[in-house]
């Protein structure tokens, strides 16, 4: 049971991290991407080939996770960001196609539909974190750590131009505000940050393969964020929290075939954001219409 405690710990507060790394650029930018878990797996991919060829090292492994993961957004913001917000969905929505394919064709890199075996533990300043207790701690620390760099960035100046860019981008022009380049800058940030959760799920599990990286998750970071709250700094970790918490509920529903779990939590997702949208469009955590 205490094995099972810190399992679920862990896997919230990786998928919290995702969530906020969203959060950032879709409750403040009003930048909408469905290409998330393509940095996940990049930061997975990275972390998982600099332990095992050069060094395990916290300091060495993860921080070359956010280089590579910022690195390729460029690729998405800067073409993407030049046009109104639907293009940029349909951009995401194409990288995250295409970096499938990719990550189940680069066998070199990713090893191909076989994934990445025995990836060592991460190293922070000489000590191996491998166990669940011990990795729980490591992964609510980086989600701390992302939560206080992320409030601080949107209660900062750059942060109230992301704001009035998810207000009116024409309005925010009109100001002398740089709106593409603000804009690139935070997808740049996002993805960067949401390598480190990839770069904790990979030192976690010692395996990672292309099911886990898919449109299916990035969709599942979104709901994620709709649920909590966009636009709040607790939302996305009572999302996370719930969607991760809930197919462990609904398993003990002893009348529920094993096989139609899947699908019933994917109704359950679809069913709660529609609701959301319609009676607290805000989230859970978010104000209500009106106030």
């Amino acid at each position: 049971m205490e094995a099972y405690i810190y399992n679920l710990v862990n896997l919230i507060a990786i998928y919290s991290i995702l969530a906020v790394t969203l959060n950032f650029i879709m409750g403040y930018a009003g930048i909408y991407s469905l290409a998330h878990a393509v940095f996940f797996g990049l930061g997975a991919y990275t972390s998982s080939w600099v332990a095992q060829n050069v060094s395990p090292s916290i300091f060495v492994s993860y921080p070359a996770a956010m280089v590579a993961a910022g690195a390729v957004s460029l690729f998405l913001a800067l073409p993407a960001l030049r046009v109104r917000g639907e293009y940029f969905v349909a951009a995401s929505l194409g990288l995250q196609v295409l970096s499938v394919t990719i990550y189940s064709e680069w066998k070199g890199f990713t090893g191909g539909i076989g994934g990445v075996l025995a990836i060592p533990p991460v190293d922070v300043l000489g000590w191996e974190v491998f166990r669940p207790g011990q990795f729980a701690i490591l992964s609510v620390a980086v989600l701390v750590l992302v939560v206080l760099l992320t409030t601080a960035l949107v209660r900062s100046s750059f942060g109230r131009n992301l704001r009035a860019i998810r207000d009116s981008e024409s309005a925010a022009a009109s100001f002398g505000k740089n709106v593409p380049m603000i804009k690139t800058i935070s997808v740049v940030i996002s993805a960067g940050l949401a390598a480190l959760a990839g770069a904790l799920y990979a030192s976690y599990l010692s395996f990672i393969n292309v099911e886990s990286f898919t449109l299916d998750t990035s969709v599942l970071i979104m709901a994620i964020v709709i649920i909590g709250g966009t636009g709040t700094v607790a939302g996305p970790i009572v999302g996370a929290a719930i969607l991760l918490i809930l197919p462990s509920v609904i398993s003990y529903f002893e009348f529920l075939p094993q096989t139609e779990i899947g699908s019933l939590q994917q109704i359950i997702y679809g069913l709660g954001m529609t609701l959301l949208m319609i009676f607290r469009p805000g989230g859970l955590v978010g104000r209500r219409p009106g106030r």
